[in-house]
């Protein structure tokens, strides 16, 4: 791996490699129940190895024969600690001992979910790959020292919005390389792709949003069904702008509750067909009848078992399972043992945010999530609501962070079940009035969640923000199967950060405060944050795109001017 394995660098201990692979909790338990038997990856529309984001040498990795049953993600399980860094199945040799690399990230320790290495090494990096790692020396044009710290594969956020401009920046300050806005795009394929190319620091992809285009395109009323011919044009919007790039669909049905469950059935149909995930802020957020939690769980197991597709709930300790989280656990899990791919995320906050004009703010409100308006603060202010207050708030549309509404044992909970992975569900926008989980999440997991209060160790941690989101969509976005993971022929997206001062530092009063103890980002080979000082004109993010056919039943609309705002709905 860049040197004589027979022969010891001088400049290194092995006594301390040793160590470093000795260090922390080692639980794989997580890691090793979520893989997925061979067939996966020939689902239709994903079938092949289309060549990855850097040229036609790139093919995706086959995955080796795994357990029947359910899946989360595609890809080889990870293996037990080991001593010998890690490369991909067909990565080209590593370089001679003369190659000097475009960069060398020197020193750290480096941790790799999917291998289980975890050791001091050195990281060799050319073009847009990592080329050589190595627990010997590496010669680059440039260094980066990263002694005393982790080196990780850049954090996946599978659940947020679109990569504004003001919002990448803080999610790079968080460690996020990738930008996936599984949460649905206010926009179409084309327009959406053709938008942020070149625009952004950091990866970006997306899914169908049915909430948006159900209101903006077929103009129909939150509340009321859709007529046939509406969901045979749904039907074909969903199909051209998932040929078109999109990855999955997702459903909002606590936002549009005119939304039938044979709806949502039809466009399950068009995403199975082509190998694709459906994800879904569930129908209920409150355990009280009518209509709770509970029975939104088992509406989206029907889906999944009435169409074949794979689904991944959101934010599951705010919507589908808040003060229920025992209940819906299991619901999950016996629905994984009967063979279906059921998966969610969740963010590590025990509040949830959302716009009051939305139908979560519907009458009844207090009873359903046990709050008042004094529960109520404005984001981005200090302010707390009063029923005079909350009127006015309400015809502002502002987002309001409910403080004490999701239980601490249940955040604690779902972060160490075997089929969550950690994700924001929100981007920073101009305004502050956004939750700080958007500038946050990533950095707040590690250093309130595995430092401060252990619940889960740091390589199950960083397996649950970076490996386990990149198989979640995979199958879907082939090159996401070169991303959360440090091997050689990988990606070069990486993280480098101290684990003794890593934290979030945004509040609901100050939500665009970047996180510190994250000192280097690397994106595409390329140094967008160094020293913790970001690079501005380091605008390496691409497009991930879905590898659909051409779709039989439709064409996407041309892209259009969209209102001049447009509301996302969180929770």
């Amino acid at each position: 791996m860049g040197t004589d394995p027979d022969e010891p660098p001088a400049s290194w201990d092995r006594r301390r490699l040793l160590l470093a692979l000795g260090t922390g909790a080692v639980n794989l338990t997580v890691l090793h129940r979520i893989d997925v038997p061979p067939s996966s990856p020939s689902a239709p529309g994903v079938a092949g190895s289309p060549p990855g984001p850097s040229g036609p040498d790139r093919t995706t990795p086959p995955p080796p024969a795994g357990p029947a049953g359910p899946v989360l993600v595609s890809g080889p399980p990870p293996s037990p600690a080991t001593a010998e860094p890690p490369a991909m199945a067909g990565a080209p040799d590593a370089p001679g001992p003369d190659h000097v690399f475009d960069l060398v990230i020197d020193g750290g320790r480096v941790i790799d979910p999917e291998s289980g290495f975890d050791g001091l090494a050195q990281v060799g990096i050319d073009g847009d790959r990592i080329t050589g790692l190595s627990v010997g020396p590496l010669r680059g044009r440039q260094t980066v020292d990263a002694a005393g710290r982790v080196v990780a594969p850049g954090f996946v956020d599978l659940l947020s919005y679109e990569p504004n401009s003001f919002g990448v920046w803080l999610k790079l300050a968080d460690g996020v390389t990738t930008n996936l806005a599984m949460h649905g795009v206010n926009n179409f394929a084309a327009a959406f792709f053709g938008r942020y190319r070149g625009q952004t620091p950091i990866h970006y992809g997306g899914a169908f949003h049915h909430h948006f285009v159900r209101g903006f395109e077929l103009r129909a009323d939150i509340d009321v069904p859709l007529t046939e011919a509406q969901l045979v044009r749904l039907e074909e919007l969903a199909a051209a702008n998932l040929d078109e790039g999109f990855a999955g669909i997702s459903f909002s049905p606590e936002y549009s509750p005119g939304t039938t469950t044979a709806e949502m059935e039809r466009l399950a149909a068009v995403a199975a067909a082509r190998g694709h995930v459906c994800f879904f802020h569930v129908r209920h957020s409150d355990p009280d009848p009518p209509g709770t939690s509970l029975e939104a769980i088992d509406e989206v197991l029907a889906i999944a078992r009435a169409t074949g597709v794979a689904v991944h709930i959101e934010h599951l300790t705010s919507t589908g399972a808040t003060f229920v989280l025992d209940q819906a656990a299991e619901r999950i899990e016996a629905a994984r043992a009967s063979g279906l791919d059921v998966s969610a995320c969740v963010y590590p906050y025990d509040f949830w945010g959302s716009f009051l004009a939305s139908a979560r703010f519907a009458a009844g409100w207090q009873d359903r999530f046990r709050l008042s308006e004094s529960d109520l603060q404005v984001a981005g202010t200090a302010n707390r609501l009063t029923p005079d207050t909350f009127r006015r708030a309400v015809a502002a549309n502002k987002l309001v962070a409910a403080l004490g509404s999701i239980p601490e044992r249940e955040v604690r909970q779902a972060l160490v079940l075997p089929w969550t992975v950690v994700a924001s569900d929100a981007i920073p926008t101009v305004g502050m009035n956004n939750h700080p989980r958007g500038a946050g999440t990533f950095a707040r997991t590690i250093g309130r969640y595995v430092r401060e209060v252990g619940v889960l160790d740091l390589r199950t941690a960083l397996g649950k923000m970076t490996l386990l989101p990149a198989r979640r969509v995979e199958a879907m976005i082939p090159a996401m199967a070169y991303k959360g993971r440090v091997q050689r022929g990988a990606d070069a997206d990486l993280v480098v950060f101290d684990p003794e001062t890593i934290e979030d530092r945004a509040t609901i009063e100050r939500p665009a405060t970047p996180s510190v103890g994250i000192d280097h980002v690397v994106v595409g080979g390329r140094l967008a944050l160094r020293d913790g000082e970001a690079d501005r004109s380091v605008l390496a993010g691409r497009p991930l795109r879905s590898r659909g056919p051409a779709s039989p039943i439709g064409s996407a609309p041309q892209s259009r001017r969209l209102p001049s705002e447009v509301r996302t709905w969180s929770a």
